[in-house]
């Protein structure tokens, strides 16, 4: 990373507040997820909203990225990998 970000979190060893720099995120896991939901109420004839009718689906895809971030605490050194999921809605 060309930065480093401060993060207000404890650091699991010392406990120390206010030290903990992010290192390193690296993409640990791609996919994307296809779901077809029912159609409610709020998605009828919106603005610029399609018409659509009772029983209908609206396919949805969602893409989910873990990645695995890597922290180091200031004050003592410490170094630990936390591992966090984004999701991402797509039409």
């Amino acid at each position: 990373m060309s930065e480093l970000e401060t993060f207000f979190r404890r650091c699991p060893n010392c406990g120390k507040r206010f030290e903990i720099r992010l290192v390193g995120k690296k993409l640990v896991d791609a996919q994307t997820i296809k779901e077809t939901r029912p159609v409610t109420s709020d998605y009828f004839g919106g603005y610029g909203g399609s018409f659509l009718e009772l029983g209908e689906t609206e396919p949805t895809i969602i893409a989910v990225e873990e990645f695995q971030y890597a922290y180091k605490c200031k004050h003592c050194g410490h170094q630990w990998v936390e591992i966090k999921e984004q999701d991402f809605k797509e039409a």
